[in-house]
């Protein structure tokens, strides 16, 4: 039995499961493109702003964060435009820059959830009208009718596996960029405050007016 062969034999709701399948497939794609480390912290802006902010030119990170659209520049410029109201300020602002931009790391995880969930329900389905099928059967025909009964012993084995087949990988995958955008999620705060504390470091070592050198008493015998 060739491929499309199994395929009729599954029923009408292996349509929706190969449905379910690419939709699967084109999400799993989606995110291991989007997820990539160096795509979220990209070395070459990250280093930048690195550098500017050592230098204290917070106006001109401010401008390069605007220049390049993203996840880290959006929270890095949530604490540098709150840099002028103290530490604790920046640090709730990019924390809650952080979990803002964290639903464009986990997009279309709950599909996949969703995917992941269904797909079986859906096999179970496909099992419970193959066999409503097969006895169906036995009641028109009599259970000697192996040929007739075949059908819909396929179409409840056959759409079972398939529901299994799509939800296995999704509830993996699933499970895989969750944890994966979690750590992105967390590396991109830290960072961002890495960098923030650096320049609340520096300001307060700053060079300040020295204070006077203490005099030294000389006794006399």
């Amino acid at each position: 039995m060739n491929f499309i062969e199994l395929f009729n034999a599954g029923g009408p709701l292996m349509w929706p499961l190969a449905i379910a399948s690419l939709l699967t497939l084109a999400l799993i794609v989606d995110r291991a493109i989007n997820l990539r480390a160096s795509r979220i912290l990209h070395p070459t802006v990250v280093e930048r702003i690195t550098g500017l902010l050592e230098g204290g030119r917070v106006d001109r990170a401010i401008e390069v964060c605007r220049e390049h659209p993203g996840l880290f520049p959006s929270i890095v410029l949530a604490g540098l435009e709150l840099v002028g109201k103290g530490e604790a300020a920046v640090k709730e602002a990019v924390e809650n820059a952080g979990r803002h931009e964290s639903s464009r790391l986990h997009r279309y995880l709950g599909a996949m959830a969703t995917i992941a969930a269904v797909t079986p329900l859906m096999g179970l389905l496909g099992t419970v009208l193959g066999m409503i099928d097969v006895f169906q059967t036995i009641a028109d025909q009599g259970a000697g009718q192996a040929a007739s009964l075949s059908s819909g012993i396929s179409q409840a084995l056959i759409t079972t596996a398939s529901g299994l087949v799509v939800a296995i990988p999704a509830l993996i995958a699933h499970n895989y960029f969750q944890e994966k955008a979690d750590f992105l999620v967390g590396e991109l705060e830290r960072e961002s405050l890495r960098m923030l504390r650096g320049l609340f470091g520096s300001e307060r070592n700053s060079p300040s007016e020295s204070p006077p050198a203490p005099s030294m008493a000389i006794s006399g015998d």
